[in-house]
């Protein structure tokens, strides 16, 4: 009993000295942070909870009728407020298909910029720490790539991979290919960045002492070299989430991205193209905005940490 006592105060006052630090203090203060974060957590939440939040279900197909289809959003007449952003050609509940779009949308960008700091950060590990040929070979590969778009270099990625995988295999794995294509049109700016902090801290006093004491080299660039050079990762982490949001949203919206059976707002986007200049603006307005608001407050919470993090702007 005593011993849960302890850890229970160790953990609130870890939990206040946190919140008292400089970074959550800066955010407490930053209107630009609190903004961004607020809009970001309740498009997260909306995301996360959409088969509980959502006034229909977009995916079930039986449910749909085209009866309902072209609903105007509430504002317009014959407005319904059952559908109150409208419906598409199909019936389909625009707010509810948003929701469910930027649960794909978010769950692509997250795991695409995850592959892309896990591979990234490695070879930018390596490259830093082994120099000589290795360092020259891999930079010089990251290079190549950066002199490409990223969206084309994704573009690429897809249609080759999508081309090589037999047909009754593309749609279960498109999620997977589009993963793959985006996170390995990020991962040099990770590797370069990762790759210069660790040229300053190999030679430091630190590594050298691990050296001399003979701790392996795989052990001295996780335990010693690496935490001390995640810092900007985090930065660069959270902008290329946009970044990344943006390049599924356009493979999907050039109709290469995900099947019309798992749509993302990209996707949504594309179908409400259609109908933008018969009428239906909703139908692809919508889904804009809320891309539109994702990525913007993602961007700037992006800005605020880099701020934050730079020890020159303290």
């Amino acid at each position: 009993m005593a011993g849960r006592v302890f850890r229970g105060r160790v953990f609130r006052g870890r939990l206040f000295r946190g919140w008292d630090s400089d970074l959550m203090y800066g955010f407490r203060r930053s209107p630009v942070a609190l903004i961004s974060s607020g809009i970001l957590l309740v498009l997260l939440i909306a995301a996360v909870f959409a088969p509980v939040l959502a006034p229909h279900n977009p995916m079930d197909v039986a449910s749909l009728s085209l009866l309902d289809s072209f609903k105007p959003p509430i504002g317009a007449p014959d407005a319904d407020w059952s559908n109150p952003l409208g419906t598409d050609n199909q019936g389909r509940d625009v707010l509810s298909a948003i929701m469910y779009g930027m649960r794909i949308s978010l769950l692509v960008g997250a795991s695409s910029v995850l592959f892309a700091i896990v591979v990234g950060v490695a070879i930018g590990l390596l490259a830093g720490y082994a120099g000589g040929v290795i360092d020259t070979l891999l930079m010089r590969i990251a290079d190549v790539q950066l002199t490409f778009p990223s969206i084309l270099t994704a573009l690429l990625v897809d249609g080759v991979i999508s081309a090589a995988l037999p047909r009754t295999m593309r749609d279960a794995l498109q999620i997977d290919v589009i993963v793959f294509a985006i996170g390995i049109s990020l991962w040099p700016s990770f590797a370069r960045t990762v790759r210069g902090s660790t040229l300053v801290e190999r030679n430091k006093d630190y590594v050298a002492a691990a050296r001399v004491i003979g701790v392996p080299s795989w052990k001295i660039m996780l335990t010693h070299v690496l935490p001390n050079v995640i810092g900007p990762v985090m930065v660069i982490g959270t902008l290329g989430l946009g970044l990344a949001i943006i390049a599924e949203a356009t493979l999907s919206f050039l109709g290469v991205g995900l099947p019309p059976t798992r749509p993302s707002l990209g996707t949504l986007i594309r179908f409400g193209d259609d109908f933008l200049f018969s009428g239906q603006w909703w139908v692809s307005v919508f889904p804009g905005l809320a891309l539109i608001l994702m990525v913007l407050s993602i961007n700037l919470l992006g800005d605020w940490l880099r701020d934050a993090l730079n020890p020159r702007l303290r």
